[in-house]
């Protein structure tokens, strides 16, 4: 357990970041999972938008993010 006073504080913040991260991260899978189960244009719109929010606010990087709209958008967009 933190003993001083700060370190008491950090842990207390560190708690409700990883709350917020864990939130913001199973709500952008289950967008990706309905995409994935759906294909549809409206559940892909979803989707981004809700990485673009997760990369935004740094619970997933921006590279990763966009990897992963490239990967969905191959799926939906016809092939050659």
């Amino acid at each position: 357990m933190p003993i001083t006073k700060s370190a008491i504080k950090k842990l207390r913040s560190d708690e409700k970041k990883a709350g917020f991260n864990k939130s913001t991260k199973t709500k952008t899978k289950t967008a990706v999972d309905a995409f994935k189960k759906a294909l549809s244009v409206e559940s892909l719109s979803v989707a981004f938008s809700m990485l673009d929010k997760a990369a935004k606010k740094g619970v997933l990087k921006k590279g990763k993010a966009d990897r992963m709209k490239a990967r969905l958008s191959k799926k939906i967009s016809p092939k050659k």
